[in-house]
């Protein structure tokens, strides 16, 4: 079992290679050539800028049971497909149950842009979102090392 992080603007990679480490799981970090950074504690992959060349190759390594970090539906999509447990940003899991109707927000959300309407952007990471993540995290990498 492995920990994959989409790490392209990421908000909680401190934490979950924090907690990682605590639990002596190995951890991915994936990024494009814009975004990469180094952490101890995790391995570092790096691809091409090209769209999607970073979904692609975390969600072929995505193997069942492993955890994988990402705010992207489709890349979750894509995971939960390969068997492993997908956890968003903000500490909720993405599961076979509401990944459809992500999948649709985030496709009536684009065909509104394409049409000259705005969407609003994301509110301001609090730490409220951290904690609910470093919990949902935790709770997952101490079953897997349980289980």
């Amino acid at each position: 079992m492995k920990v994959l992080i989409d790490a392209d603007g990421c908000p909680v990679v401190d934490i979950a290679v924090g907690l990682c480490k605590k639990h002596r799981i190995s951890c991915l970090l994936l990024f494009d050539t814009a975004h990469e950074f180094r952490l101890d504690g995790a391995e570092t992959l790096v691809f091409d800028k090209a769209a999607d060349s970073v979904d692609y190759a975390l969600a072929n390594r995505a193997e069942p049971g492993d955890i994988v970090i990402t705010q992207d539906y489709g890349l979750a999509s894509m995971c939960l497909a390969r068997n492993a447990r997908v956890l968003h940003q903000d500490g909720w899991e993405y599961t076979q149950g509401n990944i459809g109707a992500l999948l649709l927000m985030r496709h009536d959300a684009r065909k509104h842009r394409a049409a000259g309407g705005r969407t609003k952007g994301p509110k301001k990471r609090t730490e409220a979102q951290n904690q609910a993540f470093s919990r949902a995290l935790e709770q997952l990498l101490q079953t897997a090392v349980q289980g």
